[in-house]
């Protein structure tokens, strides 16, 4: 039987009088909606082929529920895992512990520091205060912060990771002055102020993975919005979203009550926050698969921005890269080719005892979401994982077949 859309279905089961008043309906709702002031169009449409099939939906549910089986017992992975395929949950699973010490499980709605997935969140933000005409990509950092002390890096240049900067969570190592205080995003500037660290490189010269750059973006954020970097997050992006269990770090999270991970070392001891956990924009977002599941699909929505904005997110800008098939960076995500050919959008992300991965194919609108709490090496999988979902020749079940054998052993 091929698989039906909700929306087909439902015209299926309508009587014709209903059907006529739907109809009608459905054309009046044609029309733009308002979303927090902005327009938003339907969501857009993907074509779902003829072999994607109830069957087929519950036999790769199956099949990823034995691959991650076997990757808890065998490799010892600790987390939550959501999968999807044309826009559908195929499969979500929760194995392991949320605190090995109190022995909590894990459930597909226990939130997990997402660390740096939390860049993509950032990105978000930014895009939409330049969509209001708050701010434009090629703005310095000076038009914010005028004592800033490096000149020539750009809003753009933050995102993309292309500004040179040195990491702020080695330098504050050396010039905070009281690790039992916590260090918050203003002090990262003012450190940068008082002390001028030396950069890495000028600034769009190559690009250099920078943490600083997006704890300066989260100050941009604030400054340009009059609001904390957490305030417009849960008011423009998580309330809309309906993104309930997702929030950002503060010093309370630790008591907090609700399904909430610990992290842990790869020994399984638990890991303790420290001074750096209050710098947000690089990391600090909890959040669960269900509600990124939420925001994955939002993102083919004009929610949040227009298409036109989204992708430029999409579209890769990094400097003198040397070979077409290497991976690229937008704003807040990380390019790839996949095995099939397609080209996904990812973010992965390790702190403080949380591994976190995000991968979208935005040609099949699907998805792989793996939250962890302890980072013991088990992401080295995530690669056959890949070529599970998406497998060099997709005529061919044998990729899958030998994976799906091999958690049988």
């Amino acid at each position: 039987m091929v698989f039906l859309s909700a929306k087909r279905l439902l015209y299926r089961c309508l009587p014709a009088s209903l059907f006529c008043l739907l109809l009608l309906s459905c054309q009046e709702s044609g029309k733009k909606k308002k979303f927090w002031g902005k327009e938003e169009e339907t969501k857009e449409e993907i074509a779902i082929p003829a072999s994607f099939t109830a069957d087929s939906v519950r036999k790769l549910g199956h099949q990823l529920d034995s691959v991650f089986k076997h990757f808890h017992k065998r490799r010892g992975f600790n987390g939550t895992v959501l999968v999807t395929k044309y826009d559908q949950v195929v499969y979500k699973g929760a194995f392991g512990m949320a605190d090995f010490y109190k022995k909590d499980s894990l459930t597909v709605e226990t939130a997990f520091q997402l660390a740096s997935v939390s860049k993509q969140f950032t990105a978000m933000a930014i895009m939409m205060l330049k969509e209001d005409g708050e701010l434009r990509y090629e703005d310095s950092v000076q038009q914010y912060f005028p004592e800033f002390p490096y000149h020539g890096i750009t809003i753009r240049q933050l995102l993309t990771h292309q500004s040179g900067l040195s990491n702020y969570t080695y330098f504050s190592d050396k010039l905070w002055p009281d690790r039992n205080k916590n260090l918050t995003n203003q002090d990262v500037i003012n450190l940068m102020v008082a002390h001028q660290p030396r950069p890495y490189y000028k600034p769009n010269v190559r690009f250099d993975y920078s943490n600083t750059g997006y704890s300066l973006l989260a100050s941009i954020v604030e400054k340009v919005s009059k609001k904390s970097f957490a305030t417009f997050l849960r008011e423009r992006i998580f309330e809309p979203l309906e993104m309930k269990n997702t929030f950002t770090y503060s010093p309370d999270v630790a008591t907090l009550t609700g399904k909430i991970a610990t992290g842990h070392t790869r020994f399984r001891q638990k890991r303790t926050s420290d001074y750096l956990d209050t710098v947000l924009g690089d990391k600090g977002i909890y959040s669960n698969v269900e509600d990124l599941y939420k925001w994955d699909q939002a993102l083919y929505t004009q929610k949040l921005v227009s298409k036109e904005t989204l992708k430029e997110a999409f579209t890769g800008g990094i400097l003198n890269k040397k070979k077409k098939q290497e991976e690229d960076y937008g704003f807040g995500w990380r390019l790839k080719p996949l095995e099939n050919g397609d080209t996904a959008v990812y973010h992965g992300g390790l702190w403080h005892g949380f591994s976190t991965y995000l991968l979208r194919n935005p040609k099949e609108h699907s998805a792989l979401i793996i939250l962890s709490n302890l980072p013991n090496g088990s992401f080295s999988y995530l690669q056959e994982i890949r070529k599970f979902l998406y497998p060099p020749h997709p005529d061919s079940v044998a990729q899958n077949q030998k994976l799906a054998a091999r958690t049988r052993r």
